[in-house]
């Protein structure tokens, strides 16, 4: 045994999975996520954790749900869902630190049937980059 981990026969490395579940749906750049959201065409759901919220601060208006609680939220028909959850057809921008594991949970909220859901490309980093409102850990605009 060489001390390297083998891979499972067939099984995706992450980077291979994270090209086959973007290709199922559309990603979206932080600039038209803020217009989607600022017109309520969109909800922005922050699912990182508390250290980076407390670290980086607050995208105003986001629905914050940790990536644990995602589908017991966000599924309509689910007895622990969130009043935002109306429907399928909900436009739902799941926003993580970088973009990674954001393309994962909406992947995961498409097998719900909320086949709207997309994930903000760059995450909360890109959407700062982007000069977009942030709110800082305490509450004040940064």
């Amino acid at each position: 045994m060489s001390g390297t981990p083998e891979r499972a026969a067939g099984a995706p490395g992450i980077d291979a999975l994270l090209e086959r579940v973007r290709a199922g749906y559309t990603r979206i750049e932080a600039v038209p996520a803020y217009e989607a959201a600022r017109d309520g065409e969109a909800l922005l759901v922050d699912i990182r954790y508390a250290a980076l919220r407390d670290r980086d601060g607050l995208i105003p208006g986001a629905l914050v749900v940790e990536r644990n609680e995602l589908e017991w939220r966000l599924d309509p028909r689910g007895s622990h869902r969130l009043p935002e959850a109306t429907g399928h057809d909900l436009r739902v921008v799941v926003i993580c630190d970088e973009g990674y594991a954001s393309s994962l949970a909406a992947e995961s909220l498409h097998r719900l049937g909320l086949h709207r859901a997309t994930d903000l490309i760059g995450g909360f980093q890109a959407w700062r980059t982007a000069g977009l409102p942030v709110r800082a850990p305490g509450g004040n605009p940064q």
